[in-house]
């Protein structure tokens, strides 16, 4: 995605947003069950979307976890920083889920973090 900067600066990021985001739902709902949050962290928590947690957890598991690693609210699923942090041992920077995230900001639910994290990448930095 960042390589496409070019064209999505020519196409614009705006009139790029809706087809992306679709395209980005559709992919990461199917492999990730994404909740398209629009600051994704996937890569941060061994692929498994924190969204899911039924108390919105974005930093780690709250103290509800049960001995068998399900949620407390839902106790037939497993809890997610269970499998995120499975996940994250898999991964190479797997240590990337000790790092704090922000806040989830709910204007940017449904758009896309792919078009955001490109846009971030390309454009100079200050000092450049």
């Amino acid at each position: 995605m960042v390589r496409l900067h070019p064209l999505w600066k020519s196409v614009g990021y705006q009139r790029a947003e809706k087809p992306v985001a679709v395209l980005e739902k559709f992919s990461k709902e199917l492999l990730f069950d994404c909740k398209m949050c629009g600051q994704c962290i996937l890569s941060s928590t061994g692929m498994s979307c924190p969204m899911n947690c039924p108390k919105s957890m974005r930093n780690g598991p709250c103290g509800g976890v049960l001995q068998n690693g399900n949620c407390e609210v839902q106790p037939e699923m497993r809890c997610v920083w269970v499998e995120a942090w499975a996940g994250s041992r898999q991964m190479t920077r797997g240590d990337r889920i000790n790092e704090v995230q922000a806040p989830v900001d709910h204007r940017k639910r449904g758009s896309s973090s792919w078009l955001r994290v490109a846009r971030r990448a390309s454009d100079p930095k200050p000092g450049e």
